[in-house]
């Protein structure tokens, strides 16, 4: 059955790349889950090797971020601090940076995902009324939010997986990916400044005083406590204890006991199609490195390239989490790749967080922030985020990279 597992890994990764099978319309959640079931069905892998491929660990801290967001929605966070950036005192380079330094910061104990989906269309709204192009701003939401989350073990999904596979100690990851992250951040700022397309879209302001047309937006603040409470002992679990799923899950029991919230309201925000796409392809590279002869073959042809090497590291992060994804890509890394160093893993999640900036392909922040937009009647063009997602992606890796070599 090597052919078949060699077959339905391909398959599934050259879905990955492309967002769907050609000539259908299914997407990459869909084509995860099919490659699974093929799988199981011709028997190449059976029941009980397909659950313990399964990263339950992973899929209960996520689980447990996305149920907490959606707390944080009900208490009417999401919709106060949005309205609430749109119309901070600040002219509009100021205004930037209090962007990119609120969603940055958020991103790192919240999914970034979560974060751009809820800021951007309320800040959109705010920088139209002020006479200011949105596009840079929507840019800025994106691409700070996936730089800051590199900061964290929470930070986004792949961070939450290499976590899980190599043990990682909060602390120590937030003292070696915390750095790049801010660099990160820094230069999210610097290239939105500098650009010529967007410091054109920056003079244009109109005659509105900022702040003086703030909408009210209640805030049910007994929520937002309990929400907080939670954020706080989700991060002091990362801290303190080993079992890291388990306790996270009894935070999801705790959100879930409510007066006010009921369980389909709290589930009803959950992503279970990102948790669909996890179980998916845990089951297809778990079927390959399951296989003697096609893990040492992934292993050796990975440690023959040098995967070990940050600069090789940077270009394979780069290439891959823009073709087929910064999730896919670090789940076969972490499946079929060489024994990962402490150093190596926090490379990765740097690397492949950082990597998400370049195109609009790159992170699933990225294309939530481009729909939010048009919704909004903003569009963002592929050209128009190319332009500058590349500069920030490369100036950020490289800087990384240099941080990274410098304490490994």
């Amino acid at each position: 059955m090597d052919w078949l597992i060699v077959t339905v890994f391909a398959g599934v990764y050259f879905g990955m790349a492309l967002g769907r099978w050609p000539g259908l319309a299914i997407n990459r959640t869909g084509i995860a889950v099919i490659g699974a079931l093929v799988l199981l069905l011709a028997g190449a892998i059976d029941g009980q090797q397909a659950l313990a491929s399964i990263d339950f660990a992973t899929l209960s801290v996520l689980l447990t971020l996305m149920v907490l967001s959606s707390q944080y929605a009900a208490s009417g966070f999401f919709d106060w601090l949005g309205n609430r950036i749109s119309h901070l005192d600040l002219g509009p380079r100021g205004l930037l940076a209090g962007v990119i330094a609120i969603c940055g910061a958020l991103s790192a104990v919240m999914t970034n995902d979560v974060v751009v989906w809820a800021v951007t269309p309320i800040l959109i709204q705010g920088v139209v009324a002020r006479g200011l192009d949105p596009k840079p701003f929507v840019i800025a939401v994106a691409c700070a939010a996936n730089a800051g989350s590199a900061a964290t073990l929470i930070g986004n999904p792949q961070n939450l997986m290499i976590a899980e596979f190599g043990q990682l100690d909060f602390v120590e990851f937030l003292v070696a990916c915390g750095v790049p992250a801010l660099i990160g951040l820094l230069v999210v700022y610097a290239v939105l400044i500098y650009s010529p397309m967007t410091r054109n879209a920056l003079r244009v302001v109109s005659h509105a005083v900022p702040g003086s047309d703030v909408i009210s937006v209640s805030l049910d603040r007994p929520m937002l406590i309990k929400a907080l409470t939670a954020t706080i002992a989700v991060i002091l679990i990362f801290i303190l204890v080993e079992e890291r799923a388990l306790w996270c899950l009894l935070i999801v029991a705790m959100l879930l006991l409510s007066r006010k919230l009921g369980t389909d309201q709290v589930l009803g925000r959950v992503d279970w199609h990102l948790l669909a796409l996890f179980c998916g392809l845990f089951i297809v590279t778990g079927a390959m490195s399951g296989d003697d002869v096609i893990a040492k073959f992934f292993h050796d042809m990975l440690s023959t390239f040098g995967i070990d090497q940050p600069g090789i590291l940077v270009g394979v992060s780069l290439v891959g989490s823009n073709t087929i994804g910064n999730v896919p890509l670090v789940m076969m890394l972490l499946s079929l790749g060489p024994d990962w160093s402490q150093s190596m893993l926090h490379g990765l999640a740097v690397f492949s967080t950082l990597s998400g900036n370049f195109l609009i392909v790159g992170s699933v922040a990225n294309i939530i922030a481009v729909e939010q937009a048009a919704k909004a009647g903003t569009v963002i063009s592929f050209t128009d985020y190319a332009r500058l997602g590349v500069p920030i992606t490369l100036i950020s890796l490289v800087m990384a990279l240099g941080w990274m070599t410098l304490i490994s």
